[in-house]
C-alpha cells in the first residue's frame, strides 16, 4: 500500500501546530489567573498588614478603625462551621449513600439527582430566604448561630451530595464485590470498603463547599446576623456575627482607614480558609496512600 510521505509530513505539522497554539493558550489563561490572583494578594497584604497586630485580633468591633477589631467575628464564624460542617458533610454523605447504594435505578430517583444537581446552581439569596422562614420564622431560632449555621448548611448541601455521588460510583466494583465474596452485608461493604475508598473525593467537593460557606454573606444577610457585635455567643442559640459580615460593614463605612481594616479581616478570613483546608487535604492525602 503506496503512502505519501509529503501528505503524513503534512498532517504531522498540521498536528502539532495546533498541540503548540493549544498549549499557548492554556498558558496565558493560567497566566492570567495567576497574575489577577497575585494582584489581589499585593493589594490586600499592602493594605491590611499594616493594621494586622494582636490587638485586631483580641478587640470587638469599634466606631473608630484604630480600636476596630476581629474577635466576635472570628468566634462566630467558628461557631457557625461547628454547625455546618457535621450537618452539611452527614446529610450530604447520607444522602448520595443512598442514593448510590440502596436507591433503586428508576426514572423517580433519576429526577432527584437531576434536582440535586440542578440545586447547586441556585443563588446563594434563595437559600437565605429559604432559612428566613424556615428557621427563623417557623422554627422560631431568630437570628441565632444554629438559624445561620442551618441555612448555609443547606446552601452548600448540593454540592457535597454530586460530589459524594461521583466519589462513590468511582470505587471499583471488585472491591464490593470481594467484600460480599467474603461474607460482609452491605453495610458492612460500605462502611469498611466503599467510604474509605471514597473518602478523598467526597473531602475535595467538601473542601470546596465549605470555603464557599465560610466567605458568602447574602444568606447571612438574609437570615439578620448582626454586622455589629460587642460580646462572645455562650451556645448556638444565641446571635453571633461572620467574618464575612464584619468584613462587609466595614467596606461599606465612608472613612478610608476603615478600608484598611477591611483588608486586615480579609488576611485573617484567607488565613482561616488555609487552616481549614490544610486539614481536610491532610486528612484526604492519608486516605489516598491507603487506597
Amino acid at each position: 500500500m503506496y503512502v505519501d510521505r509529503e501528505q503524513v509530513q503534512q498532517r504531522m505539522h498540521g498536528r502539532l501546530l495546533k498541540n503548540s497554539i493549544l498549549r499557548f493558550i492554556f498558558f496565558c489563561a493560567t497566566i492570567f489567573g495567576l497574575a489577577v490572583l497575585g494582584m489581589l494578594l499585593y493589594r490586600v497584604l499592602t493594605q491590611g498588614l499594616g493594621w494586622l497586630d494582636t490587638g485586631f485580633l483580641q478587640n470587638f468591633a469599634s466606631r473608630r478603625p484604630e480600636d476596630a477589631g476581629i474577635k466576635a467575628a472570628l468566634v462566630g464564624s467558628l461557631w457557625l462551621m461547628a454547625v455546618i460542617a457535621p450537618v452539611s458533610l452527614i446529610l450530604g454523605v447520607g444522602t448520595a449513600l443512598y442514593l448510590e447504594e440502596y436507591a433503586k435505578k428508576n426514572k423517580f430517583n433519576d429526577f432527584i439527582k437531576l434536582n440535586i444537581s440542578n440545586l447547586a446552581g441556585v443563588p446563594s439569596i434563595v437559600f437565605g430566604l429559604l432559612g428566613l422562614t424556615i428557621f427563623v420564622r417557623e422554627l422560631s431560632l431568630g437570628r441565632s448561630i444554629l438559624a445561620a449555621g442551618l441555612t448555609m448548611s443547606l446552601l452548600i448541601l448540593p454540592v457535597i451530595v454530586v460530589a459524594a455521588q461521583e466519589a462513590i460510583r468511582s470505587v471499583p466494583t471488585h472491591l464490593r464485590e470481594a467484600s460480599f465474596g467474603m461474607g460482609a452485608t452491605k453495610w458492612q461493604t460500605i462502611y469498611r470498603v466503599v467510604l474509605p475508598a471514597a473518602i478523598p473525593g467526597i473531602l475535595t467537593g467538601s473542601i470546596l463547599a465549605l470555603s464557599r460557606a465560610v466567605g458568602e454573606t447574602a444568606p447571612l444577610v438574609v437570615v439578620g446576623l448582626p454586622t455589629f457585635i460587642a460580646f462572645l455567643p455562650a451556645g448556638v442559640l444565641d446571635t453571633a456575627t461572620a467574618l464575612p459580615m464584619q468584613i462587609y460593614n466595614w467596606t461599606s463605612r465612608p472613612q478610608a482607614d476603615f478600608q484598611s481594616v477591611a483588608a486586615a479581616g480579609i488576611i485573617v478570613l484567607l488565613v482561616f480558609l488555609i487552616v481549614m483546608n490544610s486539614i481536610a487535604v491532610f486528612i484526604r492525602n492519608k486516605f489516598q496512600k491507603r487506597y
